[in-house]
């Protein structure tokens, strides 16, 4: 059962408790005065309405309330760190007063809390504590740790109950250690609501690490005046000892049945860990100032030791997860290009790596899945929703993607972390559903407003017994090594890929330098002209250009472009370059030629694309017979004006099994000149091709005589981008 209370409910509760002034009350607890001072004259500008009677009458004059050896001791120490001189035992009136002093709002705040009437452990308590600490620093597992540390403020507070309580990732609370009264009703294992100790109270536990309220039931002393004289705010209590709490506070105490409580924070890194909570239900008790200190220092020993005792436990599971991470690296190492084969087909794959009923590796663009996960389809929707979230690791996904509630069954739990390279990679675990109950300490759900005379006001829950929730929709949480070593997997992938990918652009260069001719062979009677230009990514392209002489004493002039980049296009162009050559060499015109390469394209390399143009010239005759797979329409320049040879084209190399082409058939007389070239001279996203080829005419049209003067021209006036390769080849007759 999980009842939770109506949305503008939370909301209210949530308003509520973060415009209760707690740093603020204008009031103190009882058992103590408060006068506010001004430095160095120490003079009184705030007092506590029961100064006068915890002090005596001279409450407002500072000088005369204190002799002057201790009133020199105090100047003395108000040099220096206020830490060092805390408490400072005096006497007034013939009283001994603990006096503690801290500054806030521009005055020194003076608390004095009458030595008579605190319970004391004793001396022979104080003489044990180095064995104490050496209890606490022997022990090798988080619950020892707890379990001594409950048993030994207990035997120094002498309180009735004293547990260790431990914040989880959403502030709720669970007692993990706990020592007591043999009466009375244990609380250890139970869990207690965020909502039970607001975010502003959290923050001034962080910062204070004791906080005492000897009597519960006590009447607030208020402060006078109630606003500070030079600000017109409250005097800021938030570092005091005797400052009051919560109204709300105490009435949680009380229906606990507690009339004193003491806490001792326990910090793991500069943030709020959990409490030591002291409760005591067979009246007030005020421990000494000494066991204070005392019981604190154990909460800051104890805070020391958390994160080694912690890393200790999980030290096996780490060294685990760390051997699986280094065998999953070597095969990566053994199988560079081959990467998802290394991390699914191996002794270890993936899904050893971590405890996960799932995982999938989409690398490349290719999802490979093991073990129990969600549809391919599902794993494609949820693991990038929740990449998009900024949070790596869930474990309740349905809460984080609302989309995915219908396969808890697989992947309640989810951690996933992107792999660079190609868009969208990922590794990603799944863990299924584990349902289990929950027993908090009363009601989580149960309203925390409550109608009073004035109108609405927070109250707490007024029963603390045992109260059982099945949660559902949850798994086994995350870890923080086990999160690390999957960043860390990825991030060694996308260092193995631009490994991969720089060593595939050099051998894909060093490939394509192959299928460029440093020169053109000389061809007598025949002017020749090529340029070529790769894109400034420096990304090798498909293009490629050739010449070949043939049997007939004709030669053949080439212009490809295969789809794609990198060593994959290159060495695909090294294969349709060196076919083409052997068809060509048959000597049965460009369009048969053209025709037997689709045909090989389509039985030994399908699903590849290439545009491909061959213009096969008689130099005696300047006879010309050009055809065209997909390519870029051939340029004609002639006395008669420059046009774009549109006959004899076909469909793209790759796109039909048994494509048929035509050729176009012209004659080279005089100064007339062909100009080849590639998409990336013509296309531009921002300019329709069609406005590109029509500057590409005017070019030509006005360009010097040769194909030399020919290439420069069309370059300089088009000006192509460096986005992709540019390639093109300009015939004249001599």
């Amino acid at each position: 059962m999980t009842p939770t209370p109506p949305d503008d409910s939370r909301g209210s509760i949530a308003a509520a408790c973060a415009d209760e002034p707690i740093a603020v009350p204008g009031a103190i607890q009882p058992h103590g005065a408060l006068l506010a001072v001004t430095e160095p004259a120490l003079a009184v500008v705030i007092a506590s309405a029961n100064a006068a009677e915890v002090l005596g009458d001279d409450a407002r004059e500072l000088a005369a309330l204190l002799d002057p050896d201790d009133l020199d001791r105090l100047r003395a120490g108000l040099a220096g760190d206020l830490a060092e001189l805390n408490p400072l035992r005096v006497s007034v009136g013939g009283r001994d007063l603990d006096l503690v002093v801290s500054r806030a709002d521009g005055l020194l705040l003076t608390e004095w809390e009458p030595v008579a009437g605190a319970e004391q452990a004793g001396a022979a308590w104080h003489r044990r504590l180095p064995a104490v600490l050496q209890r606490l620093s022997a022990t090798t597992s988080l619950d020892e740790l707890t379990a001594v540390l409950a048993r030994d403020v207990r035997e120094l507070t002498g309180f009735d109950r004293v547990m260790v309580y431990r914040f989880d990732a959403e502030w709720n609370g669970e007692v993990i250690a706990e020592d007591r009264r043999a009466d009375l009703e244990p609380f250890l294992g139970l869990r207690y609501p965020a909502s039970d100790i607001p975010a502003q109270a959290r923050a001034l536990y962080a910062t204070n690490w004791l906080r005492l309220i000897p009597d519960a039931t006590y009447r607030a002393v208020p402060l006078q005046p109630a606003t500070h004289p030079a600000t017109g705010r409250p005097l800021d209590l938030s570092g005091a000892v005797l400052r009051s709490v919560s109204p709300v506070h105490l009435e949680y105490l009380a229906a606990m049945g507690v009339v004193s409580s003491m806490s001792v924070s326990l910090i793991d890194g500069g943030r709020l860990w959990g409490l030591i909570a002291c409760h005591h239900t067979s009246g007030p008790r005020r421990p000494s100032y000494a066991d204070r200190v005392a019981a604190e220092f154990l909460g800051r020993t104890a805070s020391l030791l958390l994160h080694t005792t912690v890393e200790t436990a999980e030290r096996g599971d780490v060294v685990g997860v760390a051997q699986r991470q280094a065998a999953l690296v070597a095969a990566l190492g053994r199988s560079p290009r081959r990467p998802a084969a290394a991390l699914t087909e191996g002794p270890v794959t993936l899904l050893d790596l971590l405890p996960a009923g799932g995982a999938a590796v989409r690398l490349d663009g290719r999802l490979h899945l093991l073990g129990s996960t969600p549809p391919a389809e599902r794993v494609l929707e949820l693991v990038p929703a929740l990449l998009a979230t900024g949070q790596p690791a869930t474990d309740a996904l349905g809460r984080v993607v609302l989309s995915a509630a219908d396969v808890a069954d697989t992947a309640s739990g989810l951690l996933a972390v992107e792999v660079g390279g190609a868009p969208g990679d990922f590794l990603a675990w799944f863990r299924p559903e584990t349902l289990r109950q929950v027993t908090w300490g009363g009601n989580p759900h149960e309203p925390k407003l409550v109608e009073g005379a004035s109108g609405p006001r927070l109250s707490p829950r007024r029963s603390f017994a045992a109260w059982v929730e099945t949660v559902r929709g949850t798994a086994q949480p995350w870890r923080d090594h086990e999160v690390a070593a999957a960043s860390a997997l990825a991030a060694h992938l996308t260092e193995s890929a631009l490994h991969r990918a720089r060593e595939d652009d050099r051998l894909a260069a060093v490939l394509q330098r192959t299928l460029l001719l440093e020169e053109l062979p000389p061809v007598p009677g025949v002017a020749l002209a090529a340029r070529y230009r790769p894109s400034a990514a420096d990304v090798v392209g498909g293009d490629w250009y050739d010449l070949v002489p043939l049997p007939s004493g004709r030669i053949s002039i080439v212009l490809g472009d295969v789809a794609g980049h990198g060593l994959a296009a290159a060495s695909i162009t090294a294969q349709l370059r060196h076919a083409l050559r052997a068809h060509l060499l048959r000597d049965r015109g460009p369009a048969a030629a053209l025709g037997s390469l689709g045909e090989l394209i389509a039985a030994l390399l399908p699903g590849e694309l290439a545009t491909a143009v061959v213009a096969e010239l008689d130099p005696a005759t300047g006879e010309v017979a050009v055809a065209s797979a997909g390519h870029p329409p051939v340029l004609l320049d002639t006395a008669d004006g420059v046009r774009l040879l549109r006959d004899g084209r076909g469909p793209a190399l790759g796109l039909q099994e048994h494509a048929e082409y035509a050729e176009a058939r012209v004659r080279l007389t005089g100064a007339d000149r062909l100009l080849f070239y590639s998409d990336g001279l013509v296309e531009r996203r921002d300019v329709p091709l069609t406005d590109r080829l029509d500057a590409l005419r005017a070019a030509a049209g006005s360009a010097g005589a040769g194909p030399d003067a020919l290439l420069d021209a069309v370059l300089a006036a088009l000006d192509p981008p460096d986005t992709d390769d540019v390639t093109l080849v300009g015939l004249g007759r001599t």
